[in-house]
């Protein structure tokens, strides 16, 4: 099936035609013909399958008769995070090239009244982040009554950041009348909820089972044996490091995102990677939104080879031809296993996705591998640490002679003289007695003459 069998309009074509696209992957095949009718839909597809394209392709000729009043967008896409909204208005500048639409980005990090001026112009699409546009709304500065088409994106994503509060408000706001298109790279029964509460009759497309990975990726699991810190001075993370940097020189990496749990780790690692010469960069949620998009278009534009980031950038970033992803630590939740090695492998390309394990992560590895249905297969890589010891090394009869003796003669001369002022303290201690009007007892030092030390009478 060719794009020009779903539908679209002549100029949406010539767009995709441009865009070097000849065939629809499954998700835009089946998901595009039913936006052109109208009906809410249901969406359900693992990341990189190109469900950005699957609503902004229709919605560009959806919404190319009509015209925006101020303040009052037409359609509304909202997105978890920054990155995500971005990459859509890429997508509509990029698909509606030959179409004149206008639309306005929402997202934090940027001037709030720079982004309400573009509203007061009107607009046909307004993507947004749920924080930023309940912000711009509660000033006044926009008005929802008039959206036709409300996209709600990675939903599983905007659950787990706590964001589907912001969303319902949202939905309460927008016209009932509206179209409704609601995707999701996961279904847990949280989300299924979700839709029947916001869609209405929902034609619901599925075009991969939930939470299962790609099959052009190869995947990996590094067991980096732990060590004692006591014993040997290493730490685990530095054991961590070293055996990456042995697996990125066994790898032939054109350019890789390496993902840790903790925002704080990112720049640790970022900072030993470059000091053993990798070229690499972070990119997490505490950096300014104009440094994260400097980084983002560095790594796009092959300036940087790695790009050591947290889980903000797990979700929906479409950077073409990535050759790896590296796991530097396991994520605790499975589902974002998935999420992360799908941004390798995209559009039919072949991918490469590893993982390092210590010995404690073995409970986040056993739900990986419940979710996948199967095992990951383990590697090896030389020097990648010592086992950790069940319990700690046998006391030898020499320390517990060392521990029991004193020793040097001067220790030894001072244990006497300790102990006899113990012995003098014990023998000054008196029983403390209960005194009225000072509640139920008073210390016994206050009962001393502090000139004396004798119990005065």
């Amino acid at each position: 099936m060719a794009f020009s069998d779903l539908g679209l309009s002549e100029q949406v074509l010539r767009a995709v035609s441009d865009a070097g696209y000849a065939e629809p992957t499954p998700i835009q095949r089946d998901a595009i013909p039913v936006v052109l009718t109208g009906r809410d839909m249901l969406g359900c597809a693992q990341t990189g399958t190109g469900k950005t394209a699957s609503f902004t392709l229709p919605m560009i000729d959806v919404l190319a008769a009509g015209q925006a009043k101020a303040r009052m967008p037409r359609s509304l896409i909202l997105e978890p995070t920054r990155e995500l909204a971005a990459q859509v208005a890429d997508n509509f500048e990029l698909y509606g090239k030959y179409c004149k639409l206008s639309k306005a980005l929402l997202i934090g990090g940027e001037s709030l009244n720079e982004q309400a001026k573009v509203l007061d112009r009107g607009v046909d699409v307004l993507i947004a982040t749920p924080g930023r546009l309940i912000d711009i709304f509660e000033r006044g500065r926009v008005l929802l009554n008039d959206v036709r088409i409300l996209v709600i994106d990675e939903a599983d994503r905007m659950l787990d950041m706590g964001f589907i509060p912001d969303v319902e408000r949202i939905a309460s706001l927008v016209s009932r009348l509206r179209q409704t298109l609601l995707f999701s790279a996961t279904m847990p029964p949280e989300i299924r909820r979700l839709a029947n509460a916001f869609l209405t009759n929902p034609k619901e497309i599925t075009v991969a089972p939930p939470a299962t990975p790609a099959e052009n990726v190869h995947q990996g699991l590094l067991l980096v044996k732990g060590t004692d810190r006591r014993a040997s001075g290493t730490s685990n993370y530095k054991l961590k490091r070293a055996a990456l940097r042995e697996l990125l020189g066994q790898e032939e990496v054109k350019n890789a995102l390496v993902f840790c749990n903790r925002k704080r780790d990112v720049g640790i690692l970022c900072r030993s990677l470059q000091r053993h010469g990798f070229n690499a960069a972070q990119l997490h949620g505490d950096m300014p939104q104009s440094a994260r998009m400097e980084t983002l278009d560095a790594f796009k534009q092959d300036k940087v080879t790695l790009l050591v980031c947290s889980d903000v950038a797990a979700r929906g970033l479409d950077i073409k031809g990535m050759s790896h992803v590296f796991n530097f630590d396991v994520p605790t939740h499975p589902e974002d296993y998935i999420h992360r090695i799908g941004r390798t492998g995209r559009a039919g390309q072949k991918g490469r996705a590893f993982t390092l394990a210590l010995p404690e992560d073995s409970r986040y590895v056993a739900s990986i591998e419940k979710l996948i249905g199967g095992q990951i297969a383990r590697i090896a890589v030389p020097g990648t640490g010592g086992e950790v010891p069940d319990e700690a090394p046998p006391e030898t009869e020499g320390r517990r002679r060392s521990r029991s003796k004193p020793s040097t003669k001067k220790d030894a001369r001072k244990r006497p003289r300790d102990s006899a002022r113990s012995r003098r303290d014990e023998e000054q201690k008196e029983p403390e007695s209960p005194v009225r009007g000072l509640g139920n007892h008073v210390p016994a030092f206050l009962l001393r003459d502090p000139m004396s030390g004798k119990k005065m009478r």
